[in-house]
């Protein structure tokens, strides 16, 4: 897997480029021992020219492990940028334009806040029976009577 991605404008054809592979994890050094990507960011991008701009959009997929925010399970999720674009000013000095900081900023910035393992989760079961609080009791009796 590569460790960055680069188009180089010189090389590009008058249509522009077809774009797609993986990137390694290693990208990412998120130091999150509760959030973890795995298998690589998956890229499919097209690169094209219009005038002195170089115009890249496509698809991007990373998967993640990651600990549930409501229950503490370890799941697994896929994290999909449909719609990735981006544009860069290019001159007749630019060689490449990276990409890799690009991508690796849209991943995060999709990555849910608080991850949980599906919709519906109940979050931690009590385990023991809470005592009832005595100072609601005279407002209980009041329902009654």
């Amino acid at each position: 897997m590569d460790t960055e991605l680069k188009v180089y404008v010189a090389r590009m054809s008058r249509d522009g480029d077809e774009l797609s592979g993986t990137l390694d994890d290693s990208i990412y050094d998120l130091h999150d021992e509760y959030l973890k990507p795995f298998g690589g960011l998956r890229y499919e991008l097209g690169a094209q020219m219009f005038g002195s701009e170089l115009l890249v959009r496509g698809r991007l997929e990373q998967d993640f492990e990651a600990a549930c925010s409501r229950c503490g399970q370890d799941f697994d999720f896929t994290v999909k940028v449909p719609d990735f674009t981006a544009s860069f000013p290019v001159d007749e000095k630019t060689e490449f334009v990276e990409l890799t900081q690009e991508l690796r900023e849209s991943i995060l910035l999709t990555l849910p806040t608080y991850p949980v393992c599906r919709e519906d989760c109940p979050g931690i079961e009590k385990t023991e029976k809470e005592a009832p609080d005595i100072r609601w009791a005279a407002l209980d009796n009041l329902k009654k009577g």
